[in-house]
């Protein structure tokens, strides 16, 4: 790669030096920086092992005892990196452990009801994510005898699985050097060479996967690199307090001797906030609550919820009145819970109430207390009824 960089004009990078031939240090100007490069430019090859060799080295010494960790199958790499994704890594250990119980096999999640799948995901949102594992998985037992393939195009064939994922189980589960990118990759490499642009970009995004190829093909151990990268973003390359002190790979970070740490990558552009105001009814019948269920399109689809209304359509979160055919009476509020659904910061207020007649309406059921355990519930629900305040619902009826 380095003679075709040469004869097409371009130049093998590395640390920047000074005329003395010393990485310049922290505190020298903007210009200075260790390992920034520019699109199109060669990775100096000494650099890019030295990167791979202490990085992976700092792995093996400080990484974390995950569940996830204690063994390669592809399936549970899969399952672990799907739950990872948009949330925090001591959220999803509980529920990965419940989902691996249920269903510790990939025959065995295939060969579940989505809604028992749905109810074994609720609370940790992104709804989406268990309808497309539940797909893959017949995917994978139907064309492929319940095994993950092992070449990178045959995988990117399966229902939901992008780049990442599939780098992700190939180079950790099968020792493949298979890139990946996620935002804790893209922060660390942001910061390391100095990538000054839009992280949402396509110039961005394309710099980051380029960069990622070329230093996963200097690794022994690609999965071990790739989870130290995410180790490293995870734990020391933190969005907004980065301890570079402890940062084993700061020697040849380009911001860090720029001086640009806190200023790298720069700050997506955030959606306003909407605030939303929401009804939600507590109503009892015997010993059961009345359940609505979401439409199969949309936010949280399929699952269950008190019913709901939206007063007025900011969020289009919930209709604007009850459904026809459900006579409803509400009563005194029992309280408020606070929530927030991606942009959606929203404000429940619970209130007693009755469903009268015997007849629900076609999405809404009636559910015995015993039996909400096994329910695929939206996270609102599900907070309000461990809320304190409402066990004056199911004690007054």
């Amino acid at each position: 790669m380095a003679k075709r960089a040469q004869k097409a004009g371009k130049r093998a990078v590395g640390p920047a030096k000074s005329r003395t031939g010393r990485a310049p240090r922290p505190g020298n100007s903007k210009k200075s920086g260790g390992a920034a490069t520019s699109p199109g430019e060669e990775l100096d090859p000494a650099l890019a092992a030295r990167l791979v060799r202490d990085l992976v080295v700092w792995f093996d010494r400080e990484r974390r005892a995950l569940p996830w960790r204690a063994d390669r199958n592809p399936y549970r790499v899969w399952i672990s990196e799907a739950m990872l994704q948009q949330t925090r890594v001591e959220t999803v250990i509980p529920y990965y452990l419940r989902f691996l119980a249920r269903f510790p096999t990939v025959e065995a999640l295939a060969a579940a009801e989505v809604e028992d799948v749905l109810a074994l995901w609720s609370g940790l949102g992104y709804y989406r994510r268990a309808r497309t594992l539940h797909a893959t998985a017949r995917e994978l037992v139907e064309l492929h005898g319940g095994r993950f393939p092992r070449e990178r195009e045959r995988v990117l064939e399966l229902s939901g699985i992008g780049p990442y994922t599939a780098g992700a189980v190939l180079s950790i589960a099968y020792g493949l050097p298979e890139a990946l990118v996620d935002g804790n990759v893209a922060r660390v490499f942001a910061r390391l060479f100095v990538l000054d642009g839009d992280p949402a970009s396509k110039e961005f995004q394309a710099r980051t996967w380029e960069l990622a190829r070329a230093l996963v093909a200097h690794a022994k151990r690609p999965g071990d690199w790739n989870q130290a990268l995410m180790e490293l973003g995870a734990l020391v390359c933190t969005p907004r307090e980065p301890a570079c002190e402890r940062c084993p790979v700061r020697d040849a970070c380009g911001a860090l001797a720029a001086r640009r740490v806190h200023e790298l990558p720069r700050a997506k552009a955030r959606p306003a906030t909407l605030d939303v105001a929401l009804v939600v009814l507590a109503a009892r019948s015997g010993g059961a609550l009345v359940l609505e269920q979401r439409p199969d399109g949309g936010r949280m689809a399929g699952l269950w919820q008190l019913p709901t209304i939206e007063l007025g359509a900011r969020g289009h979160l919930a209709p604007l009145d009850w459904p026809d055919g459900a006579s409803v009476v509400l009563a005194e509020p029992v309280g408020e819970l606070a929530h927030s659904i991606t942009r959606h910061r929203i404000r429940a207020t619970v209130r007693r109430g009755e469903v009268r007649g015997r007849a629900l309406p076609p999405a809404w059921r009636r559910v015995a207390r015993e039996e909400l355990a096994g329910v695929a519930l939206t996270g609102l629900t599900r907070k309000a009824l461990v809320a304190p305040f409402f066990r004056a619902v199911w004690e007054r009826g």
